[in-house]
């Protein structure tokens, strides 16, 4: 029988696992179904919104651009030889 990669990594993770407690189980098996229910409410969400959060202004792109480009300064300094 074939193993694919997600199996041997479950494999790997289950040597570590096993001598763990039974509550500490109980614990880890609680964690883990919370996070499935928890995919399942960011499979609606956009990627960029779930991965980097939403940036949220009322500017315009062009507002903001022009108060980065305002805002840097140059303090380079050549040392002479």
């Amino acid at each position: 029988m074939k193993s694919n990669a997600s199996t041997i990594i479950a494999d790997n993770y289950y040597g570590l696992l096993r001598n763990l407690s039974k509550d500490t189980k109980i614990e880890l098996i609680a964690k883990l179904s919370n996070s499935i229910t928890e995919d399942e409410v960011l499979e609606d969400k956009d990627i960029v919104d779930r991965f980097f959060g939403a940036f949220i202004s009322e500017k315009s792109a062009e507002e903001i651009i022009k108060e980065i480009k305002e805002s840097r300064t140059f303090n380079r300094t050549i040392e002479a030889f």
